[in-house]
């Protein structure tokens, strides 16, 4: 083997360049060339349109230019499912492309849905090795850009206290995840957000607005000042008691046939609003809190704020270049000892872990076990908290490090 392809794909995250980098300096010291294709899928079906000099070769000196700490992809992404593009021929183009740079093997590095397409070109004999990549957490294997997701959006919500305690607001922060809550939960952990509303759990609202006005009172009677917030972390995708989810029925499907999830924040705006305006307490808790303004202030303000793409951009965390080095290089030596259709688990010394692409792209969703444990500690997932009743086990032998 002596050229490689890398393509970067799906959404933009912290640890991809990383990636990056880490293949093309392993390529190099197994003495093989790796080449950016750019741009995701887009610029795999392309590349027979690509000339020679337009296709970057990642030699040490250009490598060296890539900042393995930015997040984002030197790569480019794009969101193509190989199997919809209208052209029969399409998998003989990719192929063709591939011969005409003498491009062996690729190293791929994405989700789901960038791991359902690698599975697609290794069922067409394409040599392809996958570096799990998502901020959403929800493959079978630790994926890059989870630990800087969680990192960033702790940091934004922490910081969002500043402005809840100064204006007695109910803050809700709405973020990423579609239908696994992973990224919600950890970083609302870090943040010790009062409360967490993640898909896994359908939520009750009036669950959540008990907790929510008792904590909320109880800080502002608390302070000397009357000064008091409310911190709620919101997924996307979370959904109500009667399991309804909260789509943008407008924006249609995206290329992997997904709806576009909107307003979760929004919706959680209203349902707190909605039940302050009906409680028949709440006049006379406002007054105690000597924030009561006949005909304009008369219940607590809820806000909401949305961070987006801000929780992917910017720098990576130190965990995920390492963990984005890692698998970069690791998919290259897959590849050179002919091991494809396979996903990186991660490099444990000398042994380098890895499980069918097919495997670890199956979705996984918060332990809520784990949950619960965090329950018994007064943060409202918005739900009645359950009963925890904790085991214990004394490990022996090798401790996987990648959980």
């Amino acid at each position: 083997m002596k050229r490689i392809g890398i393509i970067t794909s799906g959404g933009d995250c912290g640890g991809l360049n990383a990636v990056v980098k880490g293949a093309a300096l392993m390529a190099h010291k197994l003495g093989i060339t790796a080449y950016v294709i750019p741009n995701g899928y887009a610029g795999l079906y392309n590349l027979l349109d690509f000339s020679a000099d337009e296709l970057v070769a990642l030699k040490p000196e250009r490598a060296d230019f890539i900042d393995a700490s930015l997040a984002g992809s030197e790569a480019g992404h794009s969101r193509v499912k190989i199997k919809k593009i209208e052209d029969p021929n399409k998998y003989e183009r990719i192929k063709a492309g591939l011969k005409k740079f003498q491009i062996e093997g690729l190293v791929i590095s994405g989700g789901d849905d960038t791991g359902s397409v690698m599975v697609d070109l290794t069922e067409h004999g394409i040599n392809c090795v996958h570096a799990p990549k998502t901020m959403d957490l929800d493959l079978q294997t630790y994926s890059v850009g989870g630990d800087s997701a969680i990192n960033r959006i702790s940091t934004f919500a922490q910081d969002l206290k500043t402005t809840g305690r100064t204006h007695n607001r109910i803050m809700v922060v709405e973020v990423f995840g579609r239908y696994a809550g992973h990224t919600a939960f950890r970083g609302g952990i870090a943040a010790d957000a009062d409360a967490i509303l993640i898909p896994e759990i359908p939520t009750d609202f009036d669950v959540l607005y008990q907790h929510c006005k008792s904590r909320y009172f109880d800080r502002i009677f608390n302070s000397d000042v009357k000064a008091g917030t409310y911190l709620i972390i919101v997924a996307e995708g979370i959904k109500d008691a009667s399991g309804r989810e909260l789509v943008d029925e407008s924006a249609g499907t995206d290329a992997f046939g997904h709806k576009k999830l909107a307003g979760a924040g929004k919706y959680v705006c209203q349902e707190l609003t909605k039940r302050f305006k009906a409680d028949p307490e709440i006049p006379e808790l406002m007054k105690k809190a000597r924030l009561y303004v006949p005909g304009i202030y008369e219940i607590p303000e809820v806000r909401d704020v949305r961070p987006g793409h801000l929780v992917r951009s910017g720098r990576s965390s130190a965990y995920d270049v390492n963990f984005g080095k890692e698998v970069g290089g690791a998919a290259v030596l897959l590849l050179k000892q002919g091991i494809t259709g396979v996903t990186v688990v991660g490099v444990y010394g000398k042994e380098i872990r890895y499980i069918p692409t097919s495997e670890a792209i199956k979705q996984r969703h918060v332990d809520l076990d784990q949950v619960a444990f965090h329950e018994q500690q007064g943060v409202c997932f918005g739900r009645k908290t359950p009963d925890y009743e904790a085991t214990f086990t004394k490990v022996t032998g090798k401790i996987d490090r990648y959980m």
